[in-house]
Parts: C-alpha cells; structure tokens; sequence
C-alpha cells in the first residue's frame, strides 16, 4: 500500500508527468501508453486555477432570513421550541471576499485534507483520515478564466454519493475561502483552522463516552457545534478565534439558504466571551450537477473571540495541555438585576481565555504532525479525551501512515508520509508532510519556536501549484504544510 517517496539506487530521476510518459513508451505499448497520458492530463488539471464564484449580497441575506422566519413557522405550529441563531448575520464585506477567488483543484483537496486529518471520520486513527482527500483528485474541472465546476466523474460520482461528496468538497471550498477572508481581515497575523470538537473535547464531556468514574461533569447535552475554529493569531499575544460552519449540496440555491440556516443554529453552539458578541463564518457549497460552483457566505461580527482581557495571563505553549471539566451552558447576559438560566451549549468564559488558547495551539500542533504521519507527535499535543491514546497502539493493517518519507518541493525540504494508489490504472504517490525544520521544533515539543518561525514564513511559500523537479501539482500552506502529487514510475 505504500511506497517511499525517495529514488531508488538505479532509477532515473524524472522532472514531470510527461517525462515520465517518455521513459514508459520504452516499456509500454498500446493502451498503457494511452492510460498513462490520460493521467498526466489529469494531474497537470489539478494543478490548474480557476475561479470558485463566492456569493454574499443583502439578497442573499434577505433570502436566509426568509427561510428562517418559515422554518419558525413550522416549528410553531409543531409546538416545537424555536432553535437559537447566530443573530445579526450580515454579507461578508466585498473587499474580503470578492466575487470570485482563484484556486486549484489540488488546493481545494489540501484545505479538505488538512481539515480531516484529526477526524476520525475512518478507521485509520487519525494517520491516515487525510488521505481521503485523494477520491476527488478527478471530481473537478477548470480553467483560466473559467469558473470550477464538477467533471463528468464528478457528477458521476454524485449520482451515488451525493451527501458525502457535497459535504466533503463543501469544506475543502469554505475553509479555503474562510482562509483567504481573514488572512484579508487580519493581514498581520496568521490564520490556523482546526477541528473544534477536539479542541472544545480538552475542557468539556462532548459526548457520553467522554465521561469517566473520575469525572463526574455531566456531557453539555446540546448537539449543535460548528465544525471548526479559525484561530487568527500572531506569537506571544492573544488570539482571535471564529467558529466556522461548511456545508454543501448539489441541489441548488434554496438548499444552500436553509443549509446556511442550519449552519447559523450551529455556531451559536458555542460563545467566546460576551453574550451573542462572537463572530462567526457561515458557507454553503452548490455543487450542481451541470454548471459552475457556487460557495455562499455570510459572516456574523462581533467584539467577542478575543483572547484577551484583565487578568489573562497567556499560557507557556510548550507545556503540556491539562485537561479540565468545566460546566456546560452559555450565561445570558442579566436583565436588570435578573440573572437568567443558562442556555444550552458552550461558553468559553474570561477565566477560560488562556487554557482555550492553550488546547487551540496544541490540537492545531496534533493535525499537522497527524498531516505528516506521525504517532508520537500526535501523542504528545493531545490530552486523554481528545484521543491521545488512539496514537499509541497498533494502527489498522493497510491504514496507517508513518512518518518517514522526505521530498523537496519548489527547492524546500519537507518530511511527511506517502500513499501509493491508482489513478485509472496508472500508479501516482501522494505526499503530505510539512517543512523539515518546522516539523523538527513541533516533534521536539518546540511549538512556541514553531509559531515564532511559521509566523515570520507565512508569506514566503512558493504559491505554484506545478513543481516540473517533483513532476506533478503541489501545494504549500502558510503553516509549512505541503500536498504533491505525481505519476510512480517502476
């Protein structure tokens, strides 16, 4: 199932998808020649921008709170209690989103990988949940001047898998332009996305199997949370931090209003602070079967999410993260001197600022060494709960990724895993990893060094998405992570 990324003694080195068809016309013929050509369009196709068309206007919104006032409606008439929302959502500003934004197929798979490597949506202990990433490498189709949309095996594929295509496309697009917003927001700091169940899991029983005989706290007993936390942060001060929701359907316009609906009840899960202050980003994908995609956003602002406060005293990094127990239920603010009964969900209060930073840096620490294979690493920046002993045993046969392959890209050493699979009969190696001397300080348990490095760094990776030394797309994060691909010749 895997193979080293590294050349074997003897081998000829090959500079790109189409040297490497040269050298196989020695050893083929016929339909091989023709199989491996078919995937080297494919590859030089990934690595292809185009523009994914973003859609957030007053129409948009008008359209949301339609919905909103329908679904009130119904659940009146049900005698069921109304869900609590985001309030005040709002068009997120043109001059952060624009009206389209240039990506690649290949960084759309990034985004997605990177989002998944913590969780646990397979069998493969967090090692190898990333990969997953890899059965859309043929789901898109672009060009310059053109909008993404799906391929013909794109909408092949959606005839069978609809649910999980959309919402796993729906988070390599959100994320990706959740990313291009507040990098455009915060010019200055740096942005880190990551799994909010395990971050939120450190401090709080999420679920049944996360109370023990030690831990008497009861589970928060309220199932709406948002996928992820956006952590905007720069070395040594406070962060900011959004929750973010992506959702995703292939069946139009409408779907997208209510899925942004259902997306808005999710980020009010959780608080940041004050009462209804804490700003949030809210997408749905329209993956239609025939014509361009379409990622709708919206945003809600706030003065909450910050990090910051009299008496916050910020946390040593490096230290390892204790896990806590606190009290489930968001504090409403008072009315007059009334004091109101909590309501259901998360708030992460003043007093909880320095340790949420803390378990926020770590979990973001874990998913780039579980991006690059590495057990022990993950080990090391999670607490019991969030699953720390799943990185410790024996992984499921055929499904684990180790940490021992190297590659250069665009002139830089990374470490990382690889993953051998077929591309329409033709063997391709799959590479994920992050920049070599980064990844040292974060297995030697430097994640302070690491931020201070990836900080200073974060404008300087190559933004190519084709490497002709590698021979297939690649793409480079700010954080120091990569994703390659390329053909395996024999």
């Amino acid at each position: 199932m895997r193979s080293s990324a590294r050349t074997r003694p003897g081998a000829r080195p090959e500079t790109n998808a189409y040297g490497a068809l040269s050298v196989l016309r020695e050893r083929r013929a016929g339909g091989e020649e023709h199989t491996l050509a078919h995937a080297a369009e494919i590859l030089r196709e990934l690595a292809q921008p185009s523009n994914a068309a973003a859609h957030s206007t007053p129409r948009l919104l008008g359209q949301v709170e339609a919905a909103a006032a329908k679904d009130d409606k119904e659940r009146e008439e049900n005698d069921l209690e109304p869900l609590r929302r985001k309030p005040d959502l709002q068009p997120v500003p043109a001059r952060e989103l624009g009206a389209a934004v240039q990506l690649a197929p290949w960084q759309v798979l990034h985004s997605l990988a990177r989002a998944i490597a913590l969780s646990r949506r397979g069998a493969g202990r967090g090692l190898a949940e990333h990969w997953g990433c890899l059965k859309y490498t043929q789901a898109l189709t672009g060009a310059p001047g053109t909008f993404m949309a799906l391929s013909a095996e794109g909408r092949d594929t959606a005839e069978y898998y609809k649910k999980t295509q959309s919402d796993e496309l729906a988070m390599g697009f959100g994320l990706a332009l959740a990313r291009h917003v507040l990098t455009r927001r915060h010019p200055d700091h740096s942005v880190s996305i990551v799994p909010s169940d395990t971050v939120l899991r450190a401090g709080w029983a999420l679920a049944a199997r996360d109370v023990t005989k030690n831990d008497p706290r009861q589970t928060i007993g309220y199932r709406y949370r948002p996928q992820f936390f956006a952590e905007v942060w720069k070395p040594g001060r406070p962060s900011r931090v959004y929750p973010i929701v992506c959702k995703g359907n292939h069946s139009g316009t409408s779907v997208s209003h209510t899925q942004l609906l259902s997306a808005a009840v999710h980020t009010e899960g959780v608080h940041i602070g004050g009462w209804a202050d804490t700003p949030a980003l809210v997408f749905s994908t329209e993956l239609p079967v025939e014509g361009p995609m379409t990622v709708h956003a919206l945003h809600a602002p706030g003065n909450g999410g910050k990090l910051a406060g009299p008496g916050v005293i910020l946390r040593d990094l490096d230290a390892v993260l204790e896990q806590d127990n606190f009290f489930p239920g968001i504090q409403p603010s008072a009315e007059g001197d009334e004091t109101l009964e909590p309501e259901p969900g998360i708030h992460v209060r003043a007093e909880h600022f320095a340790w949420f930073q803390h378990s926020i840096a770590r979990t973001s620490a874990a998913a780039l060494a579980a991006f690059a294979g590495d057990a022990g690493t993950i080990a090391r920046y999670l607490t019991q709960r969030q699953g720390r002993e799943r990185f410790t045993g024996v992984a499921h046969a055929a499904l684990g990724s180790v940490q021992d392959a190297k590659a250069t890209l665009h002139g830089i050493p990374f470490v990382g895993t690889d993953h051998v699979l077929r591309l329409n009969g033709t063997r391709v190696e799959a590479f994920s990893g992050v920049e070599a001397d980064l990844f040292g300080h974060l297995a030697g348990g430097r994640l302070a060094q690491y931020r201070e490095e990836a900080h200073d760094r974060r404008a300087d990776w190559p933004a190519d998405t084709w490497d002709s030394e590698w021979g297939g797309p690649v793409s480079v994060h700010p954080d120091g992570s990569v994703l390659a691909i390329r053909i395996l010749v024999p």
